[in-house]
């Protein structure tokens, strides 16, 4: 049995794509694809592989936690899954870490080796989701604000921009926490508002097309934004309406043009590190049309006679 493990990112429509599979985990089933998603990952199946506040029992926790998977893996295995799919964003971080330390994802290399652990060597594929940074850190700020996060000042959202750290370096914290996993990367310029074709390059099935258009925890407009924050956070707000735009255009141009630096990167091979997801819609080019087909024109190489002087 292939285990998968979908570990978001975070504002990259992966609570739309956990839903989505929800919704057709009858039908998948039958193709031999098993899911696990945050309702079943966040009701107890991962306690204990981070380190956190636990009761002191003299119970090892990091053990109970590997056997709990190990059995649950088991049952899937019976059952006639294939292919089970993990799909948990909390995986790698959160988003409010994010912005509290001003970082993407510090922390990931170290947790994602501990899920190694306590997966074991079953886990063949992790599949990563990114976005442009400037619409990822504009989207985790709006979710943040939106639920009592303080305000970015002008000193904050220039610490986010001016970050070292890129998707390149959480790829390669991956890969050297998971160094025998085929990392497989999608972009959400590609595969966010498109959970089937998300779920047939993950897994390599014929997706089902139901339930694909659901949209979940997208951001909240300025209009919005306003009318749930307290007054004084409200006025802090530029006016109008649509999309909330807090950094200014030579921060969205940093951002952008680093994505780009990642996207031509994990186009070159990655270092060997990860794949680049193509879109399973996309019909490659085909050749070019032999000169036998062509029905119209002179060809340019064939010798013509030219008009005499006299």
């Amino acid at each position: 049995m292939k285990v998968i493990l979908h570990t978001g990112a975070h504002r990259c429509a992966t609570t739309s794509f956990q839903e989505y599979v929800r919704q057709n985990a009858h039908t998948l089933g039958q193709q031999g694809v098993g899911f696990w998603g945050p309702y079943r990952t966040r009701n107890g199946l991962f306690h204990g592989i981070q380190p956190g506040p636990a009761p002191v029992s003299g119970r090892n926790l990091v053990q109970r936690a590997r056997g709990r998977l190990q059995i649950r893996m088991a049952g899937c295995q019976a059952n006639g899954v294939q292919q089970l799919l993990v799909s948990e964003e909390n995986m790698i971080g959160a988003v409010r870490q994010n912005l509290r330390l001003g970082d993407l994802y510090g922390g990931v290399g170290e947790r994602m080796a501990r899920y190694a652990q306590a997966f074991g060597d079953v886990v063949t594929d992790v599949a990563l989701s990114i976005r442009s940074l400037d619409s990822y850190w504009t989207s985790a700020l709006a979710f943040a604000v939106a639920r009592g996060h303080r305000m970015p000042t002008a000193t904050s959202l220039d610490r986010l921009v001016r970050s070292p750290r890129s998707w390149r370096d959480v790829i390669t914290d991956i890969a050297a926490a998971m160094p025998d996993v085929r990392l497989q990367v999608l972009p959400f310029e590609t595969f966010g508002t498109r959970p089937e074709a998300a779920l047939t390059a993950i897994t390599g099935i014929k997706a089902p097309r139901s339930h694909a258009r659901v949209r979940l925890n997208a951001s909240l407009c300025l209009q919005d934004l306003r009318a749930n924050l307290p007054s004084a956070a409200a006025a802090q707000l530029p006016q109008g309406a649509g999309r909330w735009r807090p950094f200014d255009n030579a921060q969205a141009a940093y951002l952008r043009e680093a994505y780009a630096d990642d996207m031509m990167w994990l186009a070159g091979g990655a270092d060997g590190l990860a794949v680049l997801a193509q879109d399973p819609e996309k019909q490659a080019a085909g050749l070019n049309p032999s000169r036998i087909e062509l029905t119209r024109g002179r060809p340019d190489d064939k010798q013509r006679r030219m008009a005499g002087s006299g």
